[in-house]
């Protein structure tokens, strides 16, 4: 063909998305549930073709409404014997996504626009990484609105009737799509396998960006309804089994443990707080061998301290 002949018109190639964000969503069947688990698929939807949904997990409801923001669904993923599925299944079918990078979000949290920017700074900043963010309680009881301005109507809510949660709730977990391949077999919907995924990227070497100044991450509070008597995960035979298999109490890291922080815009290291030695310092009495009374007068005041801290 010379250089003058016209050329066949290319068909446009379609563009990856920089996120693959996944979830294992609780059954819809509870009103509560139903409504906030759709308030946040329609929020992560509302964030454009950057993000690409999976939701896992045959979960009652789940396949209807994955279909209704167009999200992949994935029924089938390995479980434990409690039909939980496993931390690794849920991260391997977010990475058939093709995204670069992966985040794990809970089902019930609200993410804004901010949220794609701060990913995006972070990756330009470090090659690997692990990013979390510190969560926003809020309560919500109806169906969001997400006309134009919606982002900034909830900003206003939270800034109204919000309340920061401790630096142990850590609900959105982002990484290059290559990490995270050697998980032990943790599962989802039970406590400890989020405070070893912090665990986890330190003990490589790797920079924990806490995104929480320039990102915000709203959590719809919730009952336990779905749970057997109600009971909080965290006391759950499922959360005790997830800390023996991530090695133990000593392994139980939180948003103290994060390295950096991303502010206006700029991925900063933080420097030493005494939130994070005060933790270093529970975690220690809890896996020292001392009688259980002894251990609890001396976490007691450790505790408050560092709650005080996380309330500033």
């Amino acid at each position: 063909m010379t250089e003058n002949q016209s050329r066949e018109p290319q068909a446009p190639q379609e563009s990856k998305p920089l996120i693959a964000l996944v979830t294992s969503p609780k059954p819809f069947t509870d009103p509560l549930i139903r409504t906030i688990q759709t308030n946040a698929l329609r929020s992560w939807r509302a964030l454009g073709d950057e993000v690409a949904i999976v939701v896992v997990g045959d979960s009652a409801g789940a396949e209807q409404a994955a279909a209704e923001v167009g999200a992949r669904y994935i029924p089938d993923v390995p479980t434990n014997e409690e039909g939980l599925p496993l931390v690794s299944a849920v991260f391997e079918a977010a990475r058939d996504a093709g995204a670069p990078f992966i985040a794990y979000a809970n089902a019930d949290i609200i993410l804004l626009p901010d949220f794609v920017s701060g990913v995006r700074a972070v990756a330009e900043h470090f090659e690997r990484f692990l990013a979390v963010a510190r969560r926003w309680d809020l309560d919500v009881t109806g169906l969001l609105d997400f006309a134009p301005g919606w982002d900034e109507r909830l900003r206003a809510e939270v800034a109204r009737r919000g309340s920061p949660h401790g630096f142990a709730g850590i609900d959105l977990f982002v990484f290059p799509r290559e990490e995270y391949r050697d998980a032990p077999p943790l599962v989802i919907g039970r406590a400890g396998w989020d405070n070893w995924m912090i665990y986890h990227a330190r003990s490589l070497g790797l920079p924990v960006v806490e995104m929480s100044p320039s990102v915000m991450v709203i959590h719809q509070n919730h009952h336990y309804n779905h749970l057997p008597h109600g009971e909080k995960p965290h006391r759950m035979l499922g959360s005790r089994r997830n800390v023996e298999l991530a090695g133990g109490l000593g392994r139980m890291f939180t948003l103290w443990e994060a390295t950096h922080t991303l502010r206006d815009g700029q991925v900063k290291h933080l420097p030493p707080r005494w939130g994070t030695f005060l933790h270093r310092l529970e975690l220690l009495v809890k896996v020292a061998p001392i009688p259980g009374r002894a251990r609890q007068i001396l976490l007691r005041p450790l505790r408050l301290w560092r709650e005080a801290l996380e309330r500033k």
